[in-house]
């Protein structure tokens, strides 16, 4: 196949987390060769540039308004980024970050942000800046993924959640899930899961995810207070940076365990530590109400944990039949169902295997060549009806 085809990628926004990830991920797994596409050139600031790995069919472009303020990135993004795009003799434009205001077409863009689309969620913010960031966002992404010649989403409950807000796309859509790093990849042994818990060998829980409103980590802890008060050997570490539900989760320890007994939150912690923390984990517990996709969950489901999960938003997709689950707002249901998983270790381990044998559907490998094999496809019906 001839590999003439040029790509552009708007990671203008893409600053942090998750969408730096999946950025990371997919142009290290991807061959491009394959889908007839000779180049790809990414805009981005200092930072995000400097931790994509360098290939030979990999151009990065910086521009000093993309190190700068929101305002400044607003005008790059306006003024600048169409133009860049034309000069570079772009094919296509991708747009990962979900807003796109060049106009530049083709373009297909990407759903990595549920949050504005559901309107009960965001209104756990209150009047911040947060929300009305999110209200923004719901306009912005809602007009972008309109004019897009395709959109991708991690999830089918995203798709369905986010089509009930902007009305029917007028682009091609497609669910494209991430892959995981196999850096947690721990093949679940029954030793692990046979043993009895005690007071000097608790059950340990682990919930991995930054404190945000919608993450409730503080009904998490209501549900090991009460199963502490039960006399259960338990212990919940917490793991995940600061965010506007730190506050909430901070108040809700001192009153349950200020000595730090049988709970303890960590704070962030370095992406490469966390494989110790889930290989001395028994129970993974994930309580969010809003999720694009579930990433966390898909890393615990690879190392090998028997899941205590949310029953809403994205969680039953991805976790399918593999876990237990509970209503996130509701500690006597979460006691429940992590007393459940405490008291039988078979059900723990077969949880766990299941769970790491579906971790198997999510691999960087696919996520690539879905996303370039959803991009030519675009390419391709774009030139035909034009």
């Amino acid at each position: 196949m001839v590999s003439n085809k040029v790509m552009g990628i708007d990671a203008s926004n893409i600053r942090a987390g998750g969408g730096v990830t999946h950025l990371i991920e997919l142009l290290k797994a991807a061959e491009p060769a394959q889908f007839g596409i000779g180049k790809f050139i990414v805009w981005g600031g200092t930072k995000t540039l400097g931790r994509i790995e360098d290939r030979p069919w990999l151009d990065k472009i910086h521009h000093p308004y993309l190190d700068k303020s929101l305002l400044h990135r607003l005008y790059w993004a306006i003024f600048i980024l169409k133009k860049e795009v034309v000069a570079q003799n772009i094919d296509l434009l991708f747009v990962p970050g979900g807003s796109d205001a060049s106009n530049f077409q083709p373009m297909v863009t990407m759903s990595q942000n549920l949050l504005p689309f559901e309107w009960k969620e965001l209104k756990r913010y209150g009047w911040t800046f947060s929300t009305l960031k999110g209200i923004l966002l719901r306009f912005v992404q809602g007009a972008t993924f309109k004019k897009a010649q395709g959109v991708i989403f991690m999830t089918q409950y995203a798709q369905a959640a986010t089509i009930k807000v902007t009305g029917k796309l007028n682009g091609d859509q497609v669910v494209i899930g991430h892959g995981i790093n196999p850096m947690f990849d721990h093949r679940p042994t029954a030793e692990r899961y046979q043993h009895s818990f005690s007071p000097t060998s608790p059950c340990r829980l682990l919930y991995v995810s930054g404190l945000e409103p919608y993450k409730q980590q503080w009904y998490v802890a209501e549900a090991v207070n009460i199963l502490h008060q039960q006399g259960y050997p338990i212990y919940l570490d917490l793991v995940g940076p600061m965010g506007l539900g730190y506050k909430r989760l901070m108040n809700t320890l001192e009153r349950l365990d200020p000595k730090q007994q049988f709970m303890r939150f960590h704070g962030a912690v370095p992406y490469e530590e966390l494989k110790q923390m889930y290989a001395t984990a028994d129970i993974g517990v994930f309580a969010s109400t809003c999720e694009t996709f579930g990433q966390i969950v898909t890393e615990a489901m690879s190392a090998g944990l028997p899941m205590a999960c949310s029953n809403r938003s994205a969680m039953p997709e991805i976790l399918e039949d593999c876990g237990i689950y509970f209503d996130p707002e509701n500690p006597i249901e979460i006691a429940e169902s992590l007393k459940v998983l405490m008291e039988d270790p078979t059900l723990r381990f077969t949880y766990a295997v299941n769970a790491y044998q579906k971790s198997k559907n999510f691999t960087w490998g696919k996520c690539a060549n879905l996303t370039l094999g959803f991009l030519e496809n675009q390419l391709k019906k774009y030139s035909a009806q034009s």
